[in-house]
């Protein structure tokens, strides 16, 4: 269990050295600050779980500070004030201003104790519920039960209680960040934070504040590292980062500290990486657009996922699995598949794999009328039924058909994907295959392709 990290402002050093003594006996980790402009100086040092902050100070007073930390958005933890000269008029402002409460001296050891492990639990309460709304959305699906998958996670559970770095390798869709989601609730970390990036929805020239922070002044914005500090990062297409971020990330990653954009202070961070990639990323060393350094660094373990053609014994479970999902989700009418139509959906291509999977089951059940899912109504949804069957060479029969015929079914796959990889944006779509908004909007009616729905 990491300890957490509290910072003591007071400037009287008897105060300040007492009640270190006391938090350090009670396991805490603890640095102190003996006027505001240490208190900002070691606030840029690290991002701290609690603050113990008096109010009267030389120079910039408690309540002062306190303001300057709530207006500028700075205030990242809870605040307890401590005077021992407070009025009512001064514990209202500094309760509105967002201190969590106030402590007046002499201080009572057994109040104060009390007073930081309600703080600490209402904050962790508090971030619990941002993670809920934040992954209400997220599906946490199985992988599946087939042989492969069931090694896997043997596999995963085994490294899970090791802190080493993962790179996990597998085709868009195939479930890549519900196994690191997996790795890191079978891990030591697992009451830490689990921070998600995917390097394909950021741009350039913000990469490096998302990852490291900002620093304006005495404002500070906290990137992904500092916020999964003592919990797992999970980089999503880590093979699609730019070239400067890769350094930055690497030199990160060996010492374990870093510097915010616009910062001069060492930042330390404790934290596991597992990243993901669909390419192959030694044909990336060798075409100069990944560091073979920072490769080396990630790739302690690989895991590989396989397609969804590759294990079809795993798709009745995940029909059935989305199935009960949405029905429950959007208080939709109860629906099952016929043994045809999930017969033929075992045996369909699923180029998309687990991604589009849920996407087909979804259309079906806001689409579909009737209490059964049928075989046509399964064909009509998904275009020509004969995309889903596989040649006996491993070819999709598809490419037999008309140019039409394959370049819709094509269309359909390839927007469907890219729509998912940005979150329902059709800007970004349209930035991405280089198509006109008006004309995009008009190709994804005419596809039967929902786009307001990923958002």
């Amino acid at each position: 269990m990491n300890k957490p990290h509290i910072l003591v402002i007071d400037d009287e050093p008897d105060i300040r050295s007492l009640i270190r003594d006391i938090l350090e006996d009670e396991d805490y980790e603890v640095s102190t600050a003996d006027s505001a402009v240490t208190a900002q100086q070691a606030r840029h040092e690290c991002r701290h779980d609690l603050i113990l902050l008096d109010i009267w100070m030389p120079n910039t007073d408690g309540v002062t500070l306190l303001k300057d930390w709530s207006t500028s958005g700075d205030l990242s933890c809870p605040v307890i004030m401590m005077s021992g000269h407070g009025t009512v008029e001064t514990a209202v402002e500094a309760t509105r201003l967002g201190a969590y409460d106030f402590l007046e001296k002499p201080l009572s050891i057994a109040k104060l104790l009390l007073t930081i492990e309600r703080a600490l639990e209402a904050e962790k309460l508090k971030q619990e519920n941002i993670d809920l709304k934040q992954y209400s959305n997220t599906i946490q699906e199985p992988l599946g039960s087939s042989p492969q998958i069931q090694q896997l996670l043997e596999q995963a559970r085994r490294l899970g209680q090791h802190d080493t770095r993962i790179l996990l390798t597998g085709e868009p869709g195939s479930g890549k960040e519900t196994l690191a989601r997996y790795i890191h609730e079978h891990s030591t970390r697992k009451q830490g934070p689990f921070i998600e990036l995917n390097t394909g929805i950021i741009t350039s020239h913000n990469a490096l504040e998302e990852f490291f922070g900002r620093e304006d002044g005495d404002s500070i914005h906290y990137g992904l590292l500092e916020k999964a500090n003592h919990g797992t990062l999970f980089i999503d297409e880590i093979g699609d980062m730019d070239s400067e971020t890769q350094h930055r990330l690497l030199s990160a990653l060996e010492s374990k500290s870093f510097q915010r954009i616009g910062g001069h202070e060492e930042v330390k961070a404790d934290v596991r990486v597992i990243a993901s990639t669909r390419r192959d990323l030694e044909e990336a060393i060798q075409n100069g657009q990944f560091r073979k350094d920072l490769y080396y660094l990630l790739n302690v373990a690989c895991l590989h996922l396989p397609s969804l053609k590759d294990r079809k014994e795993d798709i009745p479970l995940l029909l059935d699995f989305y199935l009960q999902h949405y029905i429950k989700r959007e208080n939709l009418p109860k629906r099952k598949f016929t043994i045809a139509a999930q017969q033929f959906l075992s045996d369909y291509t699923w180029l998309g794999n687990i991604r589009e999977l849920r996407n087909v089951v979804q259309r079906l059940l806001i689409l579909g009328i009737g209490d059964e899912i049928g075989l046509t109504e399964v064909k009509t949804t998904l275009g020509e039924s004969a995309r889903s069957v596989i040649t006996s060479n491993d070819i999709p029969i598809f490419y037999d058909l008309p140019l039409k015929d394959a370049r819709a079914q094509f269309e359909k796959a390839y927007l469907d994907y890219h729509l998912d990889q940005h979150k329902g944006s059709v800007t970004k779509l349209a930035e991405t295959t280089g198509m006109e908004r008006t004309h995009l909007y008009r190709k994804l009616h005419a596809l039967g392709i929902e786009f307001k729905g990923k958002r």
